[in-house]
């Protein structure tokens, strides 16, 4: 459905409706991720640094520092969201400072057993044909490169 008809509004220019578009697009997409990691009890920035946490296991424990510069969401409180998992059983603190992080079996076994969640993302985009999700993709990226 065009973006006119899904608002029923009018836009000042293509790049207003652009703008536009992709807001409401990355909202719609996002409320539906939150509904499957709501399921497991996590919300988006949660489960953001549990797989930031998986993916750097060979490097862990792991600064707050390195999980924030690497997270969706830059204003994120990264220690904020991992005493939260720490509470949860699903990461750990390992220094007295309590400055580095490590995932614990505990989140590892909750990150395989999310695994459907992964793939239900996967289908977000599943009306577009792999060409058109790299097209996206470069689009995307050209957008970010933009410099002010």
């Amino acid at each position: 459905m065009k973006i006119e008809d899904e608002l029923k509004g009018r836009f000042r220019n293509e790049y207003h409706k652009g703008l536009i578009n992709l807001t409401f697009t990355c909202k719609q997409l996002s409320f539906k991720l939150y509904q499957s990691l709501k399921e497991h009890g996590l919300a988006e920035p949660q489960y953001n640094v549990l797989r930031i946490l998986q993916g750097f296991r060979s490097e862990a424990p792991l600064s707050i520092s390195f999980i924030k510069e690497r997270m969706l969401d830059k204003d994120s409180d990264v220690s904020r969201i991992v005493d939260r998992l720490v509470q949860k059983g699903l990461a750990s603190r390992v220094d007295r400072r309590q400055k580095s992080v490590n995932v614990t079996e505990t989140g590892l076994a909750l990150l395989d057993k999310m695994f459907n969640c992964e793939q239900k993302a996967d289908t977000l985009l599943s009306n577009l044909t792999t060409e058109e999700v790299n097209k996206l993709n470069q689009l995307l990226d050209k957008i970010r490169e933009k410099k002010e």
